[in-house]
């Protein structure tokens, strides 16, 4: 956490916080939500600003709940997030990178949705990859030891057939299957939080 917002906690501790007006969507970009965006359930507008990128991926964290927020100076900014906390891009030097351009280089397990959505895990870090890089994480997943044909994958998928791992930093970690829609309670997180 930046030191400006420490510093802003301090002096003003009691700041009510926001909801609604800052999204997460599901290929890693920050959406500023206004008042016309929410009423009509929209993404919003796609925050392209450099400075105040840097600010809110500096500034990310949660709360005990599990509400994913941006802490703005005393203010905590609560986001609503269209996939997961984090969503993880494809990258030749790390592997993966998230959102905030953290590598997510030490994936302890992987899970791959009914509806095809690929999610990695590595200690609080829960990261749905993009959907424009799946096309390379499949180069990346085994069955059986061997490079996944699209014949084993959709065998894998409809029956479990074979261990279904993903190459990663030398590694096969296990894929393990899950419904989507329990995603969020799998990984403890709100998607939509609300207040108190």
């Amino acid at each position: 956490m930046d030191e400006l917002v420490k510093q802003a906690l301090a002096k003003w501790p009691n700041v009510p916080h926001c909801y609604g007006w800052l999204g997460l969507d599901a290929r890693g970009h920050w959406r500023m939500r206004d008042q016309q965006a929410q009423q009509r359930q929209l993404p919003g507008d796609k925050i392209a600003h450099e400075a105040l990128l840097g600010f809110i991926n500096r500034n990310y964290g949660h709360d005990e709940r599990g509400c994913w927020f941006f802490q703005n100076g005393p203010q905590r900014v609560y986001v609503n997030l269209e996939a997961t906390p984090y969503i993880a891009r494809s990258d030749p030097r790390h592997g993966f990178v998230l959102q905030t351009g953290a590598p997510l280089e030490q994936i302890e397990q992987v899970y791959w949705c009914d509806n095809g959505v690929l999610i990695l895990r590595q200690g609080e870090v829960v990261a749905q990859v993009d959907d424009r890089d799946m096309a390379q994480v499949l180069d990346a997943l085994h069955v059986d030891g061997q490079v996944a044909s699209d014949e084993a994958l959709l065998a894998w998928l409809e029956e479990r057939r074979g261990k279904l791992t993903l190459l990663h930093d030398g590694k096969e970690i296990a894929v393990q299957p899950l419904r989507y829609d329990a995603v969020p309670q799998t990984f403890d997180f709100q998607p939509m939080p609300q207040a108190e």
